[in-house]
């Protein structure tokens, strides 16, 4: 069974750092397609980045130069770095993966097929 768990969502000011972690289970992350996502009650799940197995990132315009995804093959882990945080960016964040599919790009949450519970972050200004 495959799991997906996300940790290190808390409260910061604004300007702030946060570092997300998803950590796989029964999955070798580092080859599959792994996205993150972010979401606020009422609102839709919004793509924020993405890393396919080839190692190729996307972002939002939303956060480019300012958050960073990368992998841990070590570890079996995907980290969200997030810098210079704003009170938009206050949201559930959610990891995601999909084994066995391709995917390019940033792509809707509708293509993953296996999420993790979820890690609030909370900006305020």
């Amino acid at each position: 069974q495959v799991q997906l768990v996300e940790s290190g969502g808390g409260s910061v000011q604004s300007g702030g750092s946060l570092r997300l972690s998803c950590a796989a289970r029964g999955v070798d992350i580092n080859k599959e397609e792994v996205g993150w996502f972010r979401q606020n009650p009422g609102k839709k799940r919004e793509a924020v980045a993405a890393i396919d197995r080839e190692g190729v990132i996307y972002y939002a315009e939303s956060v480019k130069g300012r958050f960073t995804i990368s992998r841990d093959n070590a570890k079996n882990t995907v980290f969200l770095q997030m810098n210079n945080l704003k009170p938009e960016d206050s949201a559930m964040y959610y990891c995601a993966a999909a084994p066995g599919s391709r995917l390019y790009g940033l792509v809707p949450s509708e293509a993953y097929n296996t999420w993790g519970q979820g890690t609030q972050v909370t900006v305020s200004a």
